[in-house]
């Protein structure tokens, strides 16, 4: 049996202000420090094998503060990859998700922010996201799995969205009212090809 750790990066400081960030690459704030810190103290007893972490620094200072509260781990590698990024939010990003309500309408904004495969102007949808993200977790971290290893994967609402919607089988519009908190593990057993959450 091997573990996979889902876990979204704490609050960021444009999470904070209340932004669209996508790629833009902004900093833990200081709640998301705390969030990861907890996270942390939760997984301290947990031998964590292999970390995959996204391009970004906030899910890497989230993975980095996650490993320096563990005690049963050491030398742990860590990989980077950008398809394990947040999807990319293109014209919105940097935006005020306030002020974008009011200009293009809430009933907008809210389907470019949850619906399957309607992506904001230049940016991604969730299935365009899946479209990079899905390999990656057939690529690099199903072998790690498959290895009997436990894995924690440090990214983003949306990237762990699509993860989550394929291992837990979900359909299109089931997937468009799961949420992801920033900071909470989120767990899943694997055995015999088969993901349980713990």
């Amino acid at each position: 049996m091997s573990t996979l750790i889902l876990l979204r990066h704490g609050q960021s400081v444009w999470n904070a202000a209340n932004k669209f960030t996508g790629w833009t690459d902004v900093e833990l704030s200081e709640v998301g420090k705390a969030e990861a810190a907890k996270a942390g103290e939760d997984l301290s007893s947990t031998k964590i094998d292999v970390v995959h972490t996204s391009d970004l620094i906030r899910a890497q200072r989230t993975a980095a503060i996650v490993m320096e509260h563990n005690q049963a781990s050491s030398d742990v590698p860590t990989h980077r990859d950008f398809r394990l990024n947040e999807r990319h939010y293109g014209a919105l990003q940097g935006l005020d998700k306030d002020e974008t309500r009011a200009k293009y309408g809430a009933e907008q904004v809210h389907i470019w922010r949850r619906s399957y495969d309607v992506p904001p102007p230049e940016g991604e949808s969730l299935a365009m996201c899946a479209q990079r993200t899905l390999p990656y977790l057939k690529e690099a971290i199903m072998p790690d799995l498959d290895g009997g290893k436990t894995v924690l994967v440090a990214a983003h609402g949306n990237s762990l969205r699509s993860i989550v919607m394929e291992i837990e089988g979900l359909s299109k519009e089931e997937v468009l009212s799961l949420e992801i908190p920033t900071g909470v593990p989120r767990i899943y057993t694997y055995e015999d090809h088969a993901f349980t959450r713990a």
